[in-house]
């Protein structure tokens, strides 16, 4: 298995087409906003969930045209390193919320979760 930062292994390769609804709704959503943020995403059971609650928020240049991601249009794609690791941080998560996932060129670049201190601890 390749590694990654920190000595750590890489994830293997996931594709798109082997994700639950809720995971592949993620995926598409930070490939349609290409630019900007998802905010206040529950996540139920490992699974990203989308109430009344979250909202999105596009940075849209003026002065450039931003190209959408090419696996958009695709039916199924091996998926990204970032888009892996946001995966795994769900299944870190279990049941909590994520507060935000800042996307930069249709992936997830950064996120801000809640999390209790004992679990931190572990």
């Amino acid at each position: 298995m390749a590694k990654h930062e920190a000595g750590q292994e890489a994830p293997p390769w996931i594709r798109f087409s082997q994700l639950s609804a809720p995971r592949q709704l993620l995926v598409r959503l930070c490939q349609l906003i290409n630019f900007g943020e998802i905010r206040d995403i529950e996540v139920r059971g490992r699974e990203p969930l989308f109430g009344a609650a979250s909202v999105v928020l596009v940075d849209h240049r003026l002065d450039a045209d931003e190209a959408p991601r090419q696996e958009g249009a695709l039916p199924d794609f091996n998926l990204c390193q970032e888009i892996c690791r946001l995966l795994s941080r769900l299944d870190q998560i279990e049941n909590g919320r994520i507060s935000r996932i800042e996307i930069r060129s249709g992936l997830p670049r950064r996120i801000l979760f809640e999390s209790h201190v004992g679990r931190l601890l572990r």
